[in-house]
């Protein structure tokens, strides 16, 4: 998203002007965890540029999975999990990414494209998994709206996969994108609205249930047939902080797991229990090795083992403060999380 000025900063504008304005809530306490690498740095120096990651996990060997991620102002940069950039596509206006394993093969990666502000768009590439290498694809229109959150749901066998996003403008839209070896073919419907400015969202193809983050509101779970939405984790209640940012989801059996979500106005992260949304807790990723995480945008996470470093799973968070060098990601070991929070 765009940063928003510091909750410091904000506080001492609303007191000076206001009188008695209310001081930025605090969530409840948070544990601390750290991260065990970072990516280097994005390209773009001295700007809110990195925004949001995606994981692809290689079956063959884990260790060896890859990263996917944004700069807002330059394009998509490819990672190895020791945070060393393999690859870039230069493409400017790319917000939040996803991608998804196709059924004849292949990779296909989605990002958010709000190059016209107007109208919001799918960018499309392919990511070939030996050399990290991405090629850019078709650029699909999907409705009115400045281009912002994305997430798909997996691809079907037929070729076909469901990609929805959240432009800025409250609408949420769902993409049919059928593809062939010919091209891509879309059919977009607007499945819900939010009342003000969403993001992050999430689909669990479990339950058909999109989550979606209202940034000054809350979560929103959203029936993916339907459009039937309910506000499941408002901000505001110790857990959430406004800016609600990034959404990840950790699935366990047939509907269990976790919802993580990036509680930006107090650069922490709360934890929920799947599918009730019951609170399991927060955490912020402290001071270590690596650094801290502050103001994180765009949040992916993966529970499935990722080799000896992360054999319980993978959490990474985008660092909006990496000073004093560009924004980056963070990545941290999921079972520590879980340990942190007595949620093993």
């Amino acid at each position: 998203m765009d940063k928003r000025i510091t909750m410091l900063a904000t506080a001492s504008l609303a007191l000076a002007v206001g009188g008695c304005a209310t001081v930025p809530a605090m969530g409840d306490p948070a544990v601390s965890v750290y991260a065990t690498a970072e990516t280097s740095p994005v390209g773009t120096a001295n700007e809110d540029a990195a925004d949001d990651p995606a994981i692809w996990r290689n079956p063959a060997d884990p260790s060896k999975s890859l990263i996917v991620s944004t700069d807002k102002k330059g394009g998509l940069y490819v990672y190895n999990l020791k945070g060393e950039q393999l690859a870039f596509m230069p493409a400017p206006g790319l917000n939040n990414v996803d991608l998804v394993e196709m059924s004849g093969g292949g990779i296909l990666v989605l990002a958010s494209d709000r190059q016209d502000l107007a109208t919001a768009h799918i960018q499309l590439a392919m990511l070939d998994p030996s050399t990290g290498k991405l090629t850019a694809g078709n650029r699909v229109n999907v409705g009115p709206g400045e281009g912002y959150g994305i997430c798909a749901g997996p691809m079907s066998d037929a070729g076909t996969l469901d990609v929805y996003s959240a432009p800025k403008e409250g609408a949420i839209y769902r993409t049919r994108l059928t593809v062939r070896p010919d091209g891509v073919s879309s059919k977009t419907v607007t499945l819900a609205t939010v009342p003000s400015q969403p993001e992050g969202c999430v689909v669990d193809p479990r339950t058909g249930t999109l989550y979606v983050g209202e940034e000054a509101a809350g979560i929103w779970a959203i029936d993916t047939v339907s459009g039937t939405k309910k506000l499941v984790a408002p901000t505001n209640t110790g857990m959430l902080v406004p800016d609600l940012e990034g959404l990840a989801l950790a699935p366990e059996g047939e509907d269990g797991g976790y919802l993580v979500a990036s509680s930006q106005g107090d650069n922490a992260y709360a934890v929920y229990h799947l599918p009730g949304i019951e609170p399991v807790g927060r955490f912020r990723i402290a001071k270590g090795t690596f650094g801290s995480t502050e103001e994180t945008d765009g949040i992916e996470l993966d529970n499935r083992s990722f080799g000896p470093d992360y054999p319980h799973g993978l959490f990474i968070a985008q660092d909006g403060i990496n000073s004093p060098h560009a924004q980056n990601f963070k990545l941290v070991s999921w079972g520590a999380i879980l340990k942190a929070l007595g949620a093993e």
